[in-house]
């Protein structure tokens, strides 16, 4: 896709005008008082639709500046939200694929509902994620993207607005690429592959420590893991430096189980195709560095992403093993489905002891429980720090990525203590399933700032996930947007 703009008063033609009406307005948004008299029917649609959120409109235009008119809805302005203009933006653009257009234009709202680089934000982003299919093993391609010009008063606020939004739609659509592939075209290997491409392209150091090196490092979950797989584990580091020697790093960590069974622990089979998703914490991670080192963001960052494939096998870990993590304490092994919280502990360890890092931050599709507690929309959040959970939660509202803070205290760190070992990695019965995870992976660390974010219910789309006309169906790179967004805050 193709993004230029153009002044409001710009001459040149259009095969679509799209504008923005509010709930119960006789007016498109940023054209003032412009009498539709030479166009009736503009006049007697808007009244028709009334601006209803996500309701939209097309007038045919023949003859004019432009071939036709599009109005679409956004709701109340008491309603309006930081999704409203990237949601209906988003519509508007598979409205313009579904006419075959070559390209559109979209008027931007006035400043008076919204401030015009914000809104030029959502409306890049709505359009490039809403635009996106995964085609990847289709015979036939739909491959219409059509070109958006958005119309607004030229800025250089302006352009570098639309530069960040590009920037960061590439780097989710990147990490839902990743995260669609299927397992047999994505094993550990695949995945270090990826990194390895980003980085030589972006400039970023990349290490990939792989099955023997694990073993004699002392990383103990992941070799566990990924022992039962004829595919090896991999630890994939990439380091982004901007010479910000005045602070640490932050530290990203992501799970990357590019195929979960569920071990000797098997899952039902009913879904299981959809442990491909698995993967999704560490594609995530792979989408924030791409974009950070695009943005030449002036900060030190740190991905590491454990990747295995958790399968049955005669070498496979099982229940009643006893191993020792990369921090030195001991795990025992209740159910080798509950695989995640132990490459994340020996990655949260390794990343802590070797970056001293400011903060660490960790992404995983862990539990189940989890969409129990909060659904398919909103992801949960542990955290041990209040202002690293705060700029998280701000981030998160102008992101729209949803998050909900969850508890951790002593008595959730009492449940997964073992009688055998340091810990056992699930806790007591089904209670709490989200939170024990979380304080298994709480004892792999002393005293960083650290949040937990578990996306298990918003990785990928599901039956209850809320229709987003950038969320197509597949992967939906949650977090990308939201840890791009605390990171240019941070």
């Amino acid at each position: 896709m193709k993004i230029r703009v153009e002044n409001p008063n710009s001459s040149k033609k259009t095969m679509m005008l799209c504008g923005f009406i509010l709930e119960d307005s006789d007016k498109i948004l940023g054209l003032g008082n412009v009498d539709f008299k030479f166009i009736p029917l503009v006049k007697q649609s808007i009244n028709d639709m009334g601006g209803v959120f996500g309701k939209i409109s097309v007038i045919p235009a023949t003859g004019r500046a432009t071939q036709r008119i599009l109005l679409a809805g956004i709701g109340k302005k008491e309603k309006f939200t930081n999704d409203t203009i990237r949601y209906v933006s988003g519509k508007i653009a598979q409205k313009a694929r579904e006419l075959k257009l070559k390209e559109f234009s979209i008027i931007v709202p006035p400043s008076s509902l919204i401030e015009p680089v914000l809104s030029v934000s959502q409306i890049v982003e709505g359009c490039k994620m809403s635009l996106y299919k995964f085609e990847k093993y289709k015979s036939k391609k739909e491959n219409n993207i059509p070109d958006l010009t958005i119309l607004v008063s030229k800025s250089e606020k302006i352009s570098k607005a639309i530069k960040i939004a590009e920037i960061v739609s590439d780097g989710a659509i990147y990490a839902k690429n990743i995260a669609n592939l299927p397992p047999n075209e994505c094993i550990p290997a695949t995945l270090a592959n990826f990194a390895r491409i980003i980085s030589k392209k972006n400039n970023m150091k990349c290490t990939i420590i792989s099955k023997n090196e694990l073993k004699k490092k002392g990383f103990g979950g992941i070799t566990a893991v990924g022992q039962g797989s004829k595919n090896e584990p991999k630890l994939i580091i990439l380091e982004y430096s901007h010479n910000s020697r005045n602070k640490k790093p932050v530290v990203l960590v992501g799970k990357a189980v590019t195929f979960d069974t569920g071990g000797i622990s098997l899952k039902p089979g009913e879904k299981m195709d959809e442990m491909k998703f698995d993967k999704c914490g560490g594609c995530t991670v792979i989408g924030i560095m791409k974009a950070v080192s695009e943005l030449k963001l002036p900060i030190d960052l740190v991905g590491i992403i454990p990747s295995v494939e958790n399968m049955p096998g005669g070498e496979s870990y099982r229940p009643g093993d006893i191993i020792k993590l990369y921090s030195g304490k001991t795990a025992e092994i209740l159910n080798t489905d509950a695989e995640g919280r132990l490459i994340l502990a020996d990655a949260l360890s390794y990343g802590e002891k070797q970056y001293s890092p400011r903060a660490i931050i960790d992404f995983a599709t862990l539990t189940g429980a989890c969409i129990i507690a909060l659904g398919t929309n909103m992801a949960g959040m542990v955290s041990n720090n209040n202002e690293l959970t705060q700029k998280i939660k701000e981030s998160s509202k102008r992101t729209t990525e949803e998050i909900w803070e969850l508890p951790l205290n002593d008595d959730y760190m009492d449940m997964v203590k073992s009688d055998v070992a340091d810990m056992k990695n699930v806790g007591i019965g089904r209670a709490a399933g989200t939170i024990t995870a979380a304080a298994f992976l709480r004892n792999a660390l002393e005293n960083t700032p650290w949040a937990h974010i578990d996306i298990a219910g918003v990785a990928w789309t599901q039956i209850a996930t809320k229709d987003k006309p950038y969320n197509p169906k597949g992967a939906t790179g949650f977090g990308v947007r939201l840890i791009l967004d605390y990171l240019q805050n941070t």
